[in-house]
């Protein structure tokens, strides 16, 4: 295992691991547990534990013998480890450092900017002879490929079966020969088949198009447990043609080494715990799924690609790398987290009025995004909406919120009540439609629906309203007194919330256990009647459920042209699951949670240790 000298970044992820175990940071679990959703459920109660909780190291998965790493990136103090830093900000002023690099204007300067390219050139990936890597420890070829012998976790009682949640899968442009890296899941049906899902709109999608139209297999491997930046950089949101090995590389401050594969054209990081080669026959798909995703819901069984398994290849003692995805927050918030760290000053390299961001963990990453912005002339914020809506992966968002330079967008109670007070309504808000996420339900139809821009910014010159004060409303009713006035005819009504009764648009969250078509639409109409109700939200739920459990559903659950009702100065959202008699022709789908008692089980199993 690799000595670490501080402040520097892990070549392997057993290396990681030690320094989380003598940082405090990892606890280990001897008690025999099952990947069949005994580790995912302690797992999940895990991660939501205040800051994330610890990292999980599962010594004992019944039935294997190779411990499961669970939660590695899932704080904030882990993931600053895992880049190497003492904080994560410390990688996003190397990159804005990097971009504010001015052209030379004069030899001196050219010659200063010179000396710095071998620092870039000398991050490229460093190849090391086939067979010689640790990762090639082992080989399994042939009929000696068994999958079922990794201790792969099955998350969620209604998952299809088994899937490596935390794979970087590497793949190769036809055309250009560049390797390409991304995170997709992979369900493993058999000893050496799994499916491969990558959506649409991922760069392997476009790749496996490439190869489905010369009519040839597609080679993929599969690096499991590699080094922390390499599995972060898989995750990251970069432009076609970007590779992420070399990002690794920069985050590191030193190459990542690769290592070529055994059965396929392609190369893997060589410290990598486990690697899977084989390929994908472009004219075979099998259906993958349901799974218990990032959203907190399951995604559908649908038609994906097949991934056939050539060979094994691992370290002699490998450690399998798992995370586990659902009702946030997760461990993967922490990630996402990051990446609006690191990648913030790449946003404000294109818009400069962006000062800052926040993905909130309730919008999943792709349903909310808020922007602090400093504005110079009239409809600069919708411009922005527009701008992002056709960039990258900012165009998955389905919310985005701009607000002014004294608003701490990264505290989301802060922003909502700033929101509260300046929005001017009705003209504060941009509905249009646009592409939607895979992952995103709640669209009118799949992979595009409605979109929301909502304009908090003080008005310009030239902007509706300038120089006039923001209308006066109503002062807000009593929780109590909306209940009375509704419940009589929306039984189903079980709690009115209203988190802020001094801002001057008054929101109001109607949390309905619905038992009808239409009667979420219904009930926040009725509510926005009520003189001191600006804004009425209806969403399923109980009583008691957390506020932030409450607004993540809800932002799942709207599509903004079929659900917003614009009366005026109000607005009524029906936040509600729809049915086909609203207009949804698919199977709403259910939201991911393990049995009462299995969840009891893994109380107890923490509490024993003093985690919970």
């Amino acid at each position: 295992m690799e000595l670490h000298t501080p402040m520097s970044a892990f070549s392997d992820l057993r290396g990681f691991a030690a320094a989380l175990e003598a940082a405090d940071e990892l606890v280990r679990i001897p008690d025999p547990l099952s990947p069949h959703l005994e580790i995912p459920a302690v797992a999940d109660r895990m991660m939501k534990t205040p800051g994330g909780g610890k990292a999980l190291w599962f010594e004992r998965p019944q039935g294997y013998d190779m411990p499961v790493l669970v939660n590695a990136f899932g704080s904030r103090r882990r993931m600053a480890l895992a880049l190497g830093v003492d904080d994560v900000d410390e990688v996003a002023d190397r990159i804005r450092r990097w971009l504010s690099v001015a052209p030379p204007r004069s030899l001196g300067e050219a010659l200063r900017l010179a000396a710095r390219l071998p620092e870039l050139r000398g991050l490229r990936p460093k190849r090391i002879r086939k067979g010689s890597a640790p990762c090639q420890e082992v080989v399994h070829r042939g009929q000696s490929v068994d999958l079922t012998r990794l201790p792969v976790l099955t998350c969620w009682p209604d998952d299809g079966g088994p899937f490596v949640t935390f794979p970087c899968v590497f793949t190769r442009d036809p055309k250009t020969g560049r390797q390409n890296v991304g995170m997709y899941r992979l369900q493993v049906f058999d000893r050496n088949t799994t499916g491969m899902h990558w959506h649409i709109h991922k760069d392997a999608s476009r790749l496996y198009h490439a190869h489905r139209e010369q009519g040839r297999p597609m080679p993929v491997a599969v690096a499991i447990g590699t080094d922390p930046v390499v599995t972060y950089c898989a995750t990251a949101p970069l432009p076609p043609g970007v590779d992420e090995i070399l990002l690794a590389g920069f985050i590191r401050k030193r190459p990542v080494e690769m290592v070529p594969c055994l059965t396929v054209d392609l190369e893997v990081p060589a410290t990598a715990e486990i690697v899977l080669e084989g390929y994908v026959d472009p004219a075979e798909t099998r259906i993958e799924g349901p799974f218990g995703d990032h959203t907190g819901y399951y995604s559908p069984a649908e038609p994906y690609p097949v991934f056939h398994v050539t060979a094994v290849t691992h370290r002699r003692d490998p450690v399998y790398f798992a995370t586990v995805v659902g009702v946030p927050p997760m461990e993967d918030a922490w990630m996402g987290w990051a990446t609006e760290r690191v990648f913030a000053p790449l946003l404000s390299t294109q818009w400069p009025e962006v000062l800052d961001m926040h993905l909130p963990v309730e919008g999943v990453f792709h349903n909310l995004a808020l922007f602090r912005i400093e504005k110079h002339f009239p409809m600069q914020a919708r411009r922005l909406f527009q701008g992002l809506w056709g960039t990258g992966q900012m165009s998955f968002t389905k919310v985005l919120v701009a607000l002014d330079t004294d608003v701490d967008v990264t505290d989301p109670r802060a922003a909502t009540r700033a929101v509260l007070d300046r929005l001017r309504l009705p003209e504060g808000l941009v509905v249009t439609e646009g592409v939607l996420d895979a992952l995103d339900h709640s669209g009118i139809r799949p992979l595009w629906g409605g979109k929301l821009g909502v304009d908090a910014t003080r008005s310009l010159p030239g902007e509706p309203g300038h120089g006039e004060p923001p209308p006066s409303t109503a002062p807000a009713p009593g929780e109590t007194e909306i209940l009375e006035r509704l419940q009589h005819r929306f039984p189903g009504l079980v709690s009115c919330r209203i988190p802020f009764s001094d801002t001057r648009v008054t929101l109001a969250l109607l949390v309905l256990d619905k038992g009808r078509p239409g009667e979420g639409k219904e009930l926040a109409s009725a509510a926005i009647e009520h003189p001191g109700v600006d804004v009425a939200v209806a969403v399923e739920g109980s009583p008691t459920e957390p506020l932030a459990r409450l607004a993540w559903r809800a932002l799942a659950s709207i599509d903004p042209v079929r659900d917003l009702v614009v009366r005026d100065a109000k607005v009524a959202v029906d936040a509600t699951s729809k049915e086909p008699q609203e207009g949804y022709d698919r199977q709403w789908p259910a939201e991911v949670k393990h049995p009462p008692e299995l969840v009891a089980r893994a109380e107890e199993i923490l509490r024993v240790r003093g985690l919970v």
